[in-house]
């Protein structure tokens, strides 16, 4: 996979958007089960948010949960 995080800034490397960006999105999302997906979505969450500075919760959730259904 091309566009992956690069921590601690949780940017996309190839194209420098936070991650996951579009094409980061489309990549797992046709690589894993709905399941696998939203576990996956739900543990990098988990560590962007020991990563990333204080911000709402709610930013996280539309970054790493929503777009995954």
């Amino acid at each position: 996979m091309e566009h992956t995080e690069a921590r601690p800034s949780w940017d996309c490397r190839a194209c420098g958007k936070p991650w996951p960006c579009d094409p980061a999105r489309e990549q797992l999302a046709t690589a894993m089960t709905m399941t696998e997906l939203r576990t996956a979505m739900w543990i990098r969450l988990e560590e962007a948010a020991l990563e990333l500075p204080p911000g709402p919760a709610t930013e996280l959730f539309e970054r790493f949960l929503r777009w995954a259904g």
